[in-house]
């Protein structure tokens, strides 16, 4: 019975990884690239995929030989973000940042150390910014990360930090507390928070955090571009269109605003 009720977790473990693979490919995959990827055999791969099929939470294309999420994966998801009430409002703003700056504009928030995109608008430039919606980033790598942990006491910040470490996506993502503190002290200067090339070479983001009903962030809005493009005295414009969102759709869900920007702890 143990060594069943092992085998049955495993299996779970196992489909839940592939779903996840499969939700990050917006192409599709091949059975035999998922096998080599989750270091499956693809009897084993094909097997699960199948009954992921079957309850609607995979799909195979016949024509392109792919597997693709199915249609209850998006149901879930779907669920997950209608609980969160600011996301639906955050569309109007999102629109406008993405037809003011040209650029990919973002809604996320924070979930067991990373931050999650939760809704997105893309620019309609070629080259172009995104990570798309479910997407997972370590918090100290994104500009919208970094906005909300802003918002914390200090003694949180560090306390997060131990319990997430300092995950890096490029030499330029931060891996220490000292930096870390120091770049909190000029988002809660300046208002909002940059990602130079922290999360992806040749990206920029610039964030500011959405205050909920009992004045704490409950989320971040932010402008996501190429780096060539959002240059000098565009930075800041794009900036200060970013914090009027997040302002903006503050007041549209009932927030309560704290002083922002936070005066340096003593």
């Amino acid at each position: 019975m143990a060594t069943e009720k092992t085998g049955g977790v495993q299996a779970v473990s196992r489909a839940l990884g592939l779903l996840k693979r499969l939700g990050a490919a917006t192409e599709g995959q091949r059975v035999s690239d998922l096998a080599a990827q989750a270091g499956l055999a693809v009897s084993t791969t094909h097997r699960l995929l199948t009954t992921l099929e079957h309850s609607g939470f995979a799909h195979f294309e016949p024509t392109t030989s792919k597997w693709h999420v199915g249609h209850e994966a998006f149901a879930v998801g779907a669920s997950y973000v209608q609980k969160r009430s600011y996301v639906a409002p955050a569309l109007t703003y999102l629109r406008r940042l993405r037809d003011e700056t040209r650029e990919t504009a973002n809604l996320g928030h924070l979930d067991d150390g990373h931050l999650v995109t939760l809704s997105q608008v893309e620019s309609r430039e070629i080259m172009r910014a995104i990570s798309p919606p479910g997407g997972r980033v370590p918090a100290t790598c994104s500009a919208m990360g970094k906005a909300l942990l802003a918002t914390w006491p200090d003694a949180q910040i560090a306390e997060f930090c131990d319990r997430h470490g300092f995950p890096t996506m490029t030499p330029r993502s931060v891996d220490d507390l000292p930096a870390l503190m120091d770049q909190i002290k000029h988002i809660r200067a300046q208002g909002y928070a940059v990602d130079n090339e922290e999360h992806a070479r040749g990206l920029r983001c610039l964030a500011a955090p959405v205050w909920g009903p009992d004045g704490d962030a409950v989320c971040a809005i932010s402008v996501s571009a190429m780096m060539m493009r959002l240059t000098g005295e565009l930075t800041e414009v794009v900036a200060r269109r970013v914090v009027t969102a997040a302002s903006e759709l503050t007041e549209k869900i009932g927030g309560k605003r704290a002083k922002w920007p936070l005066p340096p702890e003593t």
